[in-house]
């Protein structure tokens, strides 16, 4: 405390060098309920209000108040007394209400440096009479917003209540404005305010004895924990309706030390109602009475506020996983193709996706097995909910159930915090198991759980989690022989092929070469700073003639490699750009089939009408296309003959049996 303050006009907020811990300062208290009663009040009053600063003063002779109780941060302060002039105090005194929701400072100049707002109420008796004051204080502005200022109203009812008591209580005091003999008339009233102030404070108070028995409960307590009186009569055990968690554990035993040694203790709690099982979150302080027999208890409701949190937790997780997924490069953004295979699995994709129906995605690497995923997700009503994908083969077997359902803090070694699973972050919407088949078979039993009940359970904890998650897995593997061999559960995977997907090789989709070789030139052509205006026929009829071993993820690499070595408007790939010659890996028939889709050569008599037509129709959008970008200029070096590696005769003649002609083109 300043050494002069009795002389001169104090600061807001006051001096604060005299910090003491809240039970040493409940021992000396003089009336001890009274004061009790007020430092909780002010703590709970700067917590509501979203103030650093409360006091509440009673009013003295000579224009002088001194604080009944005094909370700084959160923090108990030494109670101080100084004169009113020059303080907003003063005009709450003589005026009534008074709020100042920013700039306190030009107002007041003896105002502390940093203090921006102040709000004050007078706290007076029925009869009229100011018995004091309470106000808040902060560094930051305080709007006038209606919550703000109901809930200050309401503690200061509630705190001229106990002043009113005081007085009549001690009646010799500087409370008293009446005889001495007016307190024994009016004791039996005084004590119902009292019994009323405790039971409608609009925050917990309740009275356990040593065993964490219920003694003495307020309506709010009641209320919040969903207790009856029957529970109350009964002796209930608080210890039941606390949350059977490690963090409560460990709450619990920091209590039970705290309560030996005769110390405050707080902290968040979780607890379950009585009534309902209904999860609860309170802030809760509690302090061993000075005799020793039981434990005086005070919290606040703050289940919607944690509830936020979770939710902003759980926001910000998937935030991460977002932006962990935005740093990796899909291998296409739209499906492309239009062979008849690929459209019956389109076909597929549009029934399955209107269900919430487990899809299981055979195929080998690079066919798309993501891509397929991401379309039944996207055409779903889970569309607007999160698509998380797990790629089962990348996670190390010990962390794989952790990474899946999460873990409480620890669980097991290097478990500093709680981490929220992909199931959980997945919730309403759909997870993507890609590579199902390397799940260990002790994760597959929680899978399974999963599956079938739609509930799981973190590492560590034992509260189970519900969760609504539509499954889509993906496997390279021959997941029905490895349920033969034992390496996978039949249960399990009769659970995910609900609606099985097979993805064709690119080797079985050759008339989709052309169309997805021209879709990776524009996407990646602008990015790496080339310009193609065509693929030369060459370089196409190598595409078409390798038997792609890693199907469309190969194709876009080799793409993408040919584009970087490019130094033409005509794209051409070598052999030795692909790796192998298109004759060691398909027929020659097959190499006449594809040469002729590009040169227009005499077909054999060994070809099918389906791929004569297929590829005729790929070849004339190839020729098509060029002309186009050539503004349909066939011969020279810039014309569409030479781009295409033919004679402009030869590319008349192949325009007239294809059916090409500038007017005919829209």
């Amino acid at each position: 405390m300043s050494a002069t303050l009795q002389d001169a006009p104090p600061r807001v907020p006051y001096p604060s060098t005299a910090v003491r811990p809240f039970a040493e300062q409940a021992d000396d208290a003089a009336p001890a309920v009274g004061e009790f009663f007020f430092r909780a009040l002010v703590r709970h009053l700067a917590a509501v209000t979203g103030a650093h600063h409360a006091l509440l003063s009673r009013l003295l002779p000579n224009d002088r108040v001194r604080t009944f109780a005094y909370a700084s941060h959160d923090q108990v302060i030494e109670n101080v007394e100084y004169a009113l002039a020059g303080t907003p105090c003063a005009e709450v005194i003589s005026g009534g209400f008074s709020h100042h929701p920013s700039g306190i400072q030009h107002k007041f100049p003896t105002t502390a440096a940093g203090i921006e707002a102040y709000l004050g109420t007078p706290l007076k008796a029925r009869d009229g009479t100011v018995l004091g004051h309470l106000c808040v204080f902060d560094e930051a502005a305080l709007p006038a917003e209606p919550r703000r200022l109901f809930n200050f109203q309401i503690y200061a009812a509630r705190a001229a209540t106990e002043l009113e008591r005081l007085r009549s209580e001690h009646p010799a005091s500087e409370f008293s404005t009446s005889a001495p003999g007016a307190a024994a008339t009016r004791d039996a009233e005084a004590q119902a305010r009292f019994r009323d102030l405790f039971e409608e404070a609009p925050i917990g108070y309740m009275f356990t004895d040593l065993e964490s028995r219920y003694v003495g409960v307020n309506r709010t307590a009641m209320r919040i924990l969903g207790l009856t009186q029957a529970d109350i009569d009964g002796a209930l055990n608080g210890i039941e309706l606390v949350a059977d968690t490690p963090a409560m554990k460990q709450m619990l035993e920091a209590a039970a030390e705290a309560a030996n040694s005769g110390v405050e203790h707080s902290g968040i709690w979780e607890m379950h109602r009585k009534n309902d099982g209904q999860q609860v979150f309170v802030q809760l302080w509690t302090r061993p009475a000075t005799n020793g027999d039981y434990i005086r208890t005070t919290f606040i409701d703050i289940t919607e506020r944690v509830r936020l949190e979770q939710t902003q937790a759980r926001l910000e997780a998937q935030n991460v996983y977002l932006r962990e997924e935005l740093k990796s490069v899909h291998n296409f953004e739209e499906i492309v193709g239009a062979n008849s295979g690929l459209i019956d699995i389109l076909h597929s994709v549009r029934r399955v996706a209107e269900t919430s129906a487990s899809v299981l995605i055979f195929g080998e690497t690079g066919t798309g097995k993501e891509l397929i995923a991401r379309a039944i997700h996207n055409a779903s009503p889970r569309a607007d909910k999160p698509f998380i994908k797990v790629n089962c083969a990348a996670l190390p077997a010990g962390l794989v159930e952790s990474e899946l359902f999460g873990h409480e803090r620890g669980a097991f070694s290097g478990a500093i915090q709680r981490r929220i699973g992909r199931f959980e972050l997945a919730n309403h919407g759909t997870i993507f198991l890609d590579e199902i088949g390397e799940i260990p078979l002790d994760v597959q039993v929680k899978l399974l759980r999963v599956l079938q009940e739609r509930e799981f359970e973190r590492i560590g904890g034992s509260q189970t989690t519900k969760t609504d998650v539509r499954v889509i897995a993906a496997t390279n593997r021959d997941l029905p022989a490895a349920t033969r061999e034992g390496n996978f559960r039949p249960d399990l995977y009769y659970r995910l092929s609900v609606f099985p997907i097979t993805m064709p090789p690119l080797r079985a989709r050759r008339d989709d070469i052309p169309l997805l070789a021209q879709f990776f030139v524009n996407k990646h052509a602008p990015r790496i700073g080339r310009r193609i205006d065509a693929i030369a026929g060459e370089t196409m009829l190598r595409l078409c003639n390798y038997a792609w071993p890693g199907n469309i993820r190969e194709l876009e690499n080799v793409i993408e490699r040919a584009l970087i070595l490019s130094s033409s408007t005509v794209l051409t790939i070598e052999p030795e750009v692909i790796g192998v010659m298109a004759s060691a890996a398909i027929p020659i028939a097959d190499d006449k089939v594809a040469r002729n889709a590009v040169t227009g050569n005499p077909t054999t008599a060994a070809q099918t009408a389906d791929e004569h037509v297929d590829l005729a129709s790929v070849a004339r959008d190839h020729i098509l296309n060029t002309l186009r970008a050539t503004r349909w200029v066939i011969e020279g070096d810039n014309g569409a003959a030479s781009r295409l590696g033919l004679k402009p005769a030869t590319m008349r003649h192949r325009m007239k049996k294809l059916g090409i002609s500038r007017s005919a083109d829209p």
